[in-house]
């Protein structure tokens, strides 16, 4: 796992597996520790990276209901879990899912956990709305379209946007199940205002982009989507052409001809 500040309150921790991203971010007294690593050695290891910080945990949160993205529990099991009212939603009508789906992964990477994923107390939370951190607010935006849920959390005192599984510099825009093209449009149109101030945009796989490289990339899916929507098939964005992402593309051109 690599470990990086992009800001005095703000630590990005990147796992092995898929290049997913969890950030903590610190203001005043109060920490918030968002999305989640994925291996059991990098969650043990984000209590020290706060205790080495001198950080208490506040709390988590979990931009979406993807599996990947609700292991802080693992690292923090006495955490709550704060959560867009539309995830909190999701994960009712899906009891059981996340878990599934971590046991399968796990088994095809070989991996054993001390114990399984347990979610514990899920917080809705008002999207669009506030939250505040520290004495400051961060701000939770709708961010839906890769999924049916989801919000991306923008945090100005850092600058820092956590826009989730969008803007990734690794993977294409993905539509999974429940998602939708046109939603997903919405969603980089609704994000384009917060790229534009970030110094540090973290997406939820590949790590932290300065906010000149978000706005390009935004852009590029912006095209793709839009192309998709439009006439069912579009060019996958230059740096995103290997094989992983051509199947991604496969599968989006599955979901918008069955919509």
């Amino acid at each position: 796992m690599q470990v990086v500040a992009v800001h005095p309150g703000v630590i990005v921790a990147r796992s092995a597996k898929w290049q997913t991203t969890s950030t903590v971010l610190h203001h005043g007294e109060e920490t918030f520790v968002v999305d989640s690593p994925v291996f059991p050695d990098e969650l043990d290891a984000m209590s020290g990276i706060l205790a080495q910080a001198g950080w208490g945990l506040s709390g988590l949160l979990a931009t979406h209901g993807d599996w990947d993205h609700l292991l802080g529990r693992l690292a923090f099991p006495e955490a709550s879990i704060g959560v867009a009212e539309t995830t909190a939603a999701r994960l009712r009508a899906e009891p059981g899912v996340a878990q599934r789906r971590l046991r399968e992964v796990d088994e095809d990477d070989y991996v054993q956990r001390p114990k399984p994923l347990s979610l514990g107390q899920v917080q809705p939370l008002p999207v669009p709305g506030k939250l505040e951190l520290g004495g400051e607010e961060i701000e939770l935006v709708p961010a839906d379209g890769h999924t049916e849920d989801g919000m991306a959390i923008w945090a100005p005192f850092a600058r820092v946007l956590c826009p989730g599984d969008y803007l990734s510099p690794v993977e294409i825009p993905m539509l999974s199940e429940g998602g939708s093209a046109g939603a997903y449009v919405a969603t980089l149109e609704r994000l384009a205002p917060y790229v534009e101030q970030a110094d540090w945009v973290v997406p939820g796989h590949g790590g932290p982009i300065d906010g000149q490289r978000a706005a390009a990339i935004l852009r590029e899916d912006l095209a793709y989507v839009e192309g998709l929507a439009a006439s069912g098939d579009a060019p996958l964005p230059l740096a995103r052409r290997d094989r992983v992402q051509k199947g991604i593309h496969a599968e989006n051109i599955g979901r918008v001809a069955g919509a």
